[in-house]
């Protein structure tokens, strides 16, 4: 009987995001291992130990638990406004008003009000002044309330604020009597590429949103941290999202295993994704701005007379096994995270160019 000859990826490096991780053997023991309780009822201590560090290392007073980065910006946004109406200034090209289902708006009627993102994450501090509405048209205006920013900044390619920066739009929330959150779902990674620490970072924000599953690699959940009125309100607005959950100590015992382990291998990352960008640099047809990647993002630009797309290339090296996410029709992005190896990395740079120049695949040798 004759055999028909299948095509077989024999091996997988997966760069579609830094979400894509799985839980280490560590973190699965810590898991089975945890000591839990009904934390709606406030009693889960492995809940408790991963809130008390994360305020620790936040420099704030608090912290909350909860099941996904976009509840917790969401939640955070809801209670620094918290009058139907009021206004959020925030960038253009931020993840909390492109990704999130403009949650803010649905269920919290917030109205966002956008300032353009710059190439380095940034929106210019003249420009979020000039958005502050004036309190004396309070009659047919929303009231401002909020400021937000993000950092890193994942549409930029993962850039990464200063804390000159950020001090700066402190300020100016504090001259107006607005607050400050800083979407900070890879705060670690900007953190460890500006070799400053994360209380220091985020020092002028009133409240801050962590993910745990991004950058450190944990399997759920992030955790919004502020001061002890803050999280009160946030506890009680987390609980009418439904984001209250019980023995949750399974889930925050992994996480504690990440804040552990897996910050300080966030520079290999960075490490990493420089040096794929200077080798894709190099391949005719393709085009990274090198300069722009700080952190474990880049963004490839696929030139016009390469013969080739983004959804064409992605399909084209998922026959070598090397997953990634098209981002339109002639941009790529890729991400790094602590289970790409250096041999991963050399292994995607040979596969993107037998790819681009339309070579036979060879997957894994």
């Amino acid at each position: 009987m004759a055999k028909v000859a299948e095509k077989m990826v024999t091996r997988t490096v997966d760069l579609r995001s830094d979400t894509v991780t799985k839980p280490t053997e560590t973190m699965r023991v810590a898991m089975a291992n945890a000591e839990v309780d009904d934390d709606v009822l406030g009693r889960d201590p492995s809940c408790f130990r991963l809130e008390e560090e994360m305020a620790k290392i936040t420099g704030k007073e608090a912290a909350l638990f909860v099941p996904s980065g976009t509840m917790g910006n969401l939640i955070s946004v809801l209670v620094h406004c918290d009058i139907r109406g009021s206004e959020v200034i925030l960038g253009d090209n931020s993840h909390i008003h492109i990704y999130e289902n403009g949650g803010i708006a649905t269920l919290g009627g917030v109205h966002p009000r956008t300032v353009r993102n710059n190439e380095d994450g940034t929106m210019d501090i003249d420009l979020i002044e000039a958005a502050i509405r004036d309190p004396k048209g309070e009659l047919v205006y929303p009231t401002t309330r909020l400021i937000c920013l993000e950092n890193s900044h994942g549409n930029t390619g993962g850039r990464c604020l200063s804390v000159e920066y950020t001090e700066r739009v402190g300020e100016v929330a504090k001259q107006h009597g607005l607050k400050l959150h800083i979407d900070g779902a890879r705060i670690f990674n900007a953190s460890v590429a500006l070799g400053v620490p994360v209380d220091r970072l985020v020092r002028a924000a009133d409240s801050v949103s962590v993910c745990l599953s991004k950058g450190i690699g944990a399997p759920v959940g992030s955790v919004i941290v502020g001061s002890n009125s803050f999280i009160t309100k946030a506890r009680r607005l987390r609980k009418t999202l439904g984001g209250g959950m019980r023995q949750v100590g399974i889930l925050c015992a992994a996480a504690l295993v990440a804040l552990h382990e897996n910050v300080e291998k966030l520079e290999s990352d960075h490490k990493n994704a420089r040096f794929l960008a200077d080798g894709l640099n190099e391949i005719k047809g393709l085009r990274v701005d090198t300069s722009s990647v700080e952190t474990n993002i880049i963004y490839i630009e696929i030139e016009e007379n390469s013969g080739t797309t983004a959804a064409k290339l992605s399909k084209d090296l998922e026959e070598y096994g090397i997953l990634i996410m098209p981002m339109g029709t002639s941009r790529l992005r890729v991400v790094f995270h602590h289970q790409i190896s250096d041999s991963d990395v050399r292994y995607t740079l040979s596969c993107f160019e037998r790819a681009v120049a339309g070579e036979p695949n060879e997957n894994g040798n």
